[in-house]
């Protein structure tokens, strides 16, 4: 028997994490708190920053692109991204080390998770 979850409901699974908020943090995150307290840049983002599509083996992925010039407020070094709404830590990826200094700006790259078909 085949196995089948439709890319619609896949696509309910990840769109959930769709956050509003983006936060370059200098650790791990474990709470929207946590990722405010760690955080050396935030930016606002939407819905039109998220694009679904065809995963790059199977099922379907949800990428990201985050606005570009984001105010840095805080010096440290940034090794993770957090994704947040107004109450929720919704995502964590990490991110290669990057020495930031207050007052620049910095941009994060596109990046996406996906959900593989069943098997």
């Amino acid at each position: 028997m085949a196995k089948l979850i439709p890319d619609a409901v896949l696509d309910l699974m990840l769109e959930v994490p769709e956050g509003t908020e983006l936060y370059v943090c200098t650790a791990e995150p474990t709470s929207r708190a946590n990722a405010i307290a760690l955080a050396l840049a935030m930016q606002a983002i939407t819905g039109a920053n998220y694009a679904l599509a065809a995963g790059d083996v199977s099922g379907r992925k949800n990428t990201l692109t985050p606005p570009t010039g984001s105010s840095i407020t805080a010096t440290g070094t940034a090794n993770h991204v957090a994704i947040t709404d107004a109450t929720d830590l919704l995502l964590v990826t990490t991110a290669t080390p990057q020495a930031l200094t207050s007052g620049g700006t910095v941009d994060v790259g596109l990046f996406a998770h996906e959900i593989l078909d069943p098997t």
